[in-house]
This record gives structure tokens, C-alpha cells and sequence, in this order.
């Protein structure tokens, strides 16, 4: 049995979150969508969790309508919203009625963080985020903690199924969302291999991103990485060098207008997972879709 939880149960909530890190992203630490089956069969219930961590490794992160824009489900049928109860873990349970490629969307409300000086710099070294280094210097304050605001741009692609709906279509993968920060696949990478690149766009408020680092890779080889930057055009060409669960993340971030009361700094996290199949599993993919 469930029970919903009271709005003081709710803001005690949020406020153990902030204490024990649900909300708030330590150096490096990533955020994603993780469902318990990539590749489900239609008519299968499919659990969904919120990670924060490192390396396909990390806690979980409840339900928590505060915490979130837009977290829906998006397939042949449309676009629908996920609902859930404060306290969900996993935060969403879902299920799948028709064929195809179905992609999950969450992107979170802005929140803050101020970290010590040294741990802001190794964090900015390890997403690529040298340019902001370089301003932080020129200012005269790398030695000064950084205050961000920060926001969260997670997907997860799912494969349903043989195949798709009469009359469908199949380039769900490259439709972006509408996030601030957004990865957005120019192939379904179901229907590839090991050995092929699968191309991505990395879009900032729906625009070419240029010279941002992506970094991949898979859940059973995580400090095997992958790391690129984008081109004039945001896109890269991901080398998926090996089967298995990937994830591909970018970090962007801005200066905030001088005068701001309570940060220097905005950045946007995006994520986007899903499974490279086997060439055998891959080639029944491509004969259903």
C-alpha cells in the first residue's frame, strides 16, 4: 500500500534531500535516468530511477513534484507526463503498451550549491569547463568558492517491443524535448553496433552547442571513457566501441549578470542513456523497426 505524503512530510523531505545529497551535485557527480529494462517487452511495468553519482554508480533520487519541470514519457502515442507520490524510490514506475522507441525526459528546477574553492576547480577540470577556469582566474578568484545554480537535463531511450505501430513514426530518437541543455541522438542507437558511431547534437536552449566536452561511457566499463568535443555544429560522432548500458553527459555553464545576490555562476548537466545491443540483437531490431 502507498500513501501520499502530507506538504510537511514533503518539505522534510526536500530539506533531508539537500542534507544528504540528493540535491546537490559534488564534484563530478553526474545525474541520470536509469530504468530497469532497456529493452522491455510491450505490456511491461518498467521501474525508472534517479541516479546521482559517479560512474553508472549512485543513489537514488525519490519523487519530488518541487523538484522537477517536465518529467514525462514520450512515444509514437505522444507526450505524457509521469505522476507518482513524494517519496517514490524508484522515483517512477511505468508501462509500456506499445512497440518502438519510447524516450524519458526529466528536467529539474534550478537549485544552488556554493562549493570550497579546490573542490570547484577539480570539478571544473573534469567537465571540460577549462574556459570558466580561465575566467575564475582573470577575475582574481580562483581561490574563492564557487556559487552555482544548477540544473539537471536527463533522457533515457528505451526500445519496446518488435517494432512499431501501423503508420508510426521511427525518428522519435532525434526530436529534442525542449530542455535547457539536451543530447540529442541523430540515429536510434538501437538499431547500430559495436564499431559504429552513432552521431549526437548537443543543443543549448535549442541551439548547436560548439567546443563543449562529452564525455561516455558504459556501466560495465566506466572508467573506460570516451571523451569529445563538439564541433560548430555541436555535433560529435560517438564511437560505441563496445556493447553494454552507456551513458553520455555534457556539462555547460554561463556567467550570471553581475549583481546577482546569490550566485556567480549557472550550469546545465545533461544525460542521456540507453543500451548498445549485440550485433545479433541489434540485427532483430532493425528487421522489427
Amino acid at each position: 500500500m502507498r500513501f501520499r505524503l502530507t506538504t510537511t512530510a514533503r518539505l522534510a523531505l526536500a530539506a533531508a534531500g539537500a542534507m544528504t545529497g540528493w540535491a546537490i551535485p559534488a564534484a563530478a557527480h553526474d545525474f541520470w535516468i536509469e530504468p530497469a529494462a532497456y529493452t522491455p517487452a510491450v505490456g511491461a511495468t518498467v521501474p525508472l530511477t534517479l541516479r546521482v553519482g559517479e560512474n553508472f554508480s549512485g543513489t537514488s533520487q525519490p519523487y519530488v513534484r518541487d523538484w522537477f519541470i517536465d518529467f514525462s514519457v514520450n512515444s509514437a502515442a505522444g507526450r505524457v507526463a509521469v505522476t507518482g507520490f513524494a517519496g517514490d524510490d524508484p522515483a517512477a514506475t511505468i508501462v509500456l503498451k506499445s512497440p518502438g522507441l519510447v524516450v524519458i525526459g526529466y528536467s529539474s528546477t534550478r537549485s544552488f550549491v556554493n562549493l570550497e574553492a579546490e573542490r570547484f576547480n577539480a570539478y571544473l577540470r573534469a567537465e571540460g569547463l577549462q574556459r570558466i577556469e580561465e575566467q575564475r582566474r582573470q577575475r582574481g578568484e580562483s581561490g574563492s568558492s564557487g556559487r552555482e545554480y544548477y540544473s539537471r537535463c536527463a533522457k533515457s531511450l528505451l526500445r519496446v517491443g518488435a517494432g512499431t505501430p501501423p503508420g508510426a513514426t521511427t525518428s522519435l530518437h532525434d526530436r529534442p524535448l525542449g530542455y535547457a541543455l539536451e543530447l540529442v541522438p541523430q540515429a536510434d542507437p538501437y538499431l547500430l553496433v559495436p564499431g559504429e558511431r552513432l552521431p549526437l547534437a548537443l543543443l543549448y536552449r535549442g541551439k548547436p552547442l560548439e567546443g563543449a566536452l562529452v564525455i561516455a561511457f558504459t556501466a560495465e566499463t566506466p572508467t573506460r571513457r570516451v571523451e569529445l568535443r563538439t564541433g560548430r555544429d555541436g555535433m560529435v560522432k560517438l564511437p560505441l566501441d563496445r556493447a553494454g548500458r552507456w551513458l553520455v553527459k555534457a556539462v555547460h555553464m554561463i556567467p550570471m549578470p553581475a549583481g546577482d545576490p546569490v550566485a556567480d555562476w549557472e550550469s546545465f548537466w545533461a544525460s542521456l542513456t540507453f543500451e548498445v545491443l549485440t550485433p545479433g540483437r541489434a540485427a532483430q531490431a532493425a528487421s522489427r523497426a
